[in-house]
């Protein structure tokens, strides 16, 4: 999936919907008090490594407290689902961040790994109402996962941790259920 300038969301076009309507929603990346788990990957660790690099970068600049962040390593992405499920039902966190890198092979297995892994993250939130953020690169090449790693606003995992703050805050709005 590409995005491009073409598809972005104008923020030119906020003003004129908010005049549209009663109640205009929308989160914010304020950070502080937000408590943040992290359920890595190890399997291409390196990739996902920059990727965590990038989400705790983003988190302390919206002002995360780092004594708010937890961090579990799981064997691969087939395996985030169970530990975005046990941080969202532990009561510990207000959000999970799933990050790991899914590397096209020469077999199947990357079919079933992503597609398993996203599967598995949507279950999780829909089934606990704790926001579980995909942040898992689905690539064709190593290069690509380096590419969407990079140290810099372009990082998946900054990109993974700004939805997280942005799904708290919106979810913690008066007219959603808790």
């Amino acid at each position: 999936m590409t995005s491009s300038s073409e598809t972005e969301f104008d923020p030119a076009v906020e003003a004129g919907l908010r005049g549209r309507v009663g109640q205009y929603l929308v989160g914010s990346l304020e950070g502080r008090g937000v408590r943040v788990g992290v359920a890595c990957g190890r399997f291409n660790g390196a990739v996902t490594t920059r990727l965590l690099e990038g989400a705790l970068e983003a988190l302390a600049e919206h002002g995360v407290d780092r004594n708010d962040v937890t961090i579990a390593w799981a064997p691969g992405a087939f395996e985030l689902p169970l530990v975005a499920r046990g941080f969202a039902l532990g009561d510990q966190v207000d959000v999970v961040i799933t990050l790991g890198a899914v590397i096209r092979g020469d077999t199947g297995h990357y079919d079933v790994v992503a597609g398993e892994c996203a599967r598995g993250v949507q279950d999780v939130q829909l089934a606990t109402g704790v926001p579980v953020v995909f942040g898992v690169l689905t690539t064709n090449t190593v290069d690509q996962a380096l590419e969407r790693s990079l140290p810099d606003a372009t990082n998946k995992g900054r990109e993974s941790a700004e939805t997280a703050l942005e799904m708290v805050n919106l979810l913690r709005q008066r007219v959603f259920a808790s």
